[in-house]
């Protein structure tokens, strides 16, 4: 960023008369004085009550930056990101019986977060029905320009889980932790053109890094490529299909957060207006892509118990980096975005039968190293005002 103007330039106190007393010494000394009276004074006069709700709101905002939370809310992040991508691989690739339909596992995580989201603005309404039930009508009936606006995205968000599942049918976890951060790459070019998003020399060298990085990685392959000789998997098909997805993901977040700005519509409610094209657009996916299969063998073939857990926990992903951003900070998100990769790995090694050679492990370092650039805070440069002290 560069130096701020003089607009910017933050002055210690609250009017012109302030700075006038604070540049004598003497005047500084009664302003001490008179100060620390009003303070005394108006500390007396809080009666019991104030003081009591004082306190409870300082215990709560100590309780909410206690780095217990902070921190938990990241694990617990780290965990969604590398257990949903561990159990979908997994359910895709170790089927006994029949396979079940990822459009109808993309339906169903659709309606789990619709209704995740409805009650989440059920109880931010106090958990009454009568202001929830209006502020619904007001923000779906009777907004149907805000639910054709929000259609765009929720069609880009429904063909991306699709291709997720996809890019997993056909690449390890670990490859598709690693060429998934792309959409740091899609995001930042949409953000430039769309938003007009201007972005430092760092963070370019950043996304640099990252497309070098994944470019590698899709190159090197690993040792247990030679399955896909012996199995349906294949690795093309895999990575055309996580390339579109990090495409999508990029042009569908830019936009959302487009007409989110300006609009005081909350997010919860936003993602409400998004569920209602989401699901029907969902619903159509299978049955236009799936639908002899669901019509001879039923809408839940293949569904077990690990099927239901991963549709679950792709529901409530959103709910969780929700969270993350509000306990935590954007930096320690990104920095689970990092741990994810190198938890990928190893748990991949151990379980999958996953060895990465030496082109693999160079790429997902640079992939590392560009998203922890990339979330890297940078400094502004602050002019401080110089204190006139009178002759």
């Amino acid at each position: 960023m560069g130096v701020q103007s003089a607009d910017d330039i933050e002055v210690p106190g609250d009017n012109a008369e302030n700075v006038t007393l604070l540049s004598s010494p003497t005047n500084a000394g009664q302003v001490s004085k008179r100060s620390s009276a009003v303070s005394s004074s108006s500390t007396s006069n809080l009666d019991p009550s104030s003081r009591k709700v004082k306190r409870l709101r300082k215990k709560k905002a100590d309780a909410v930056n206690s780095p217990i939370v902070k921190y938990g809310s990241l694990c617990l992040l780290v965990a969604q990101l590398v257990g949903l991508v561990m159990l979908m691989r997994y359910s895709r690739t170790h089927s006994t019986g029949d396979l079940y339909l990822s459009t109808t596992a993309v339906f169903c995580m659709e309606v789990m977060k619709f209704m995740a989201c409805n009650g989440v603005v059920f109880f931010q309404q106090n958990a009454s029905l009568s202001a929830y039930t209006t502020e619904i009508y007001d923000n779906t009936w009777m907004a149907p320009y805000e639910i054709l606006k929000v259609s765009v995205p929720s069609f880009l968000y429904v063909v991306q889980n699709n291709l997720l599942y996809l890019a997993l049918s056909n690449l390890d976890a670990a490859t598709y932790q690693v060429c998934y951060q792309l959409k740091i790459l899609t995001t930042a070019l949409f953000s430039a053109t769309m938003l007009q998003r201007k972005f430092s020399k760092s963070k370019w060298l950043a996304l640099v890094i990252l497309t070098v990085g994944v470019a590698i990685v899709q190159t090197s392959g690993n040792s247990a490529d030679k399955v896909e000789a012996d199995t349906d998997q294949n690795r093309t098909l895999g990575l055309c299909a996580i390339l579109f997805a990090a495409c999508t993901s990029g042009f569908s977040g830019v936009y959302f957060e487009k007409i989110l700005k300006g609009s005081s519509t909350s997010l919860w409610v936003r993602n409400i207006q998004m569920g209602i094209p989401s699901m029907v657009i969902s619903l159509l996916t299978v049955y236009i892509q799936d639908g002899r299969i669901v019509a001879e063998k039923g809408f839940f073939v293949g569904y077990s118990p690990l099927v239901w857990t991963v549709v679950v926990i792709q529901a409530v992903g959103g709910l969780i980096v929700a969270v993350v951003v509000k306990y935590a900070d954007n930096v320690l998100k990104t920095f689970a975005s990092s741990f994810g990769i190198v938890i990928s790995c190893i748990v991949s090694a151990i379980f999958f039968d996953f060895h990465p050679n030496f082109g693999f492990l160079c790429g997902s370092s640079l992939v590392v190293l560009s998203t922890v650039l990339y979330s890297k805070p940078e400094k502004r440069q602050r002019r401080r005002l110089k204190t006139v002290l009178p002759k």
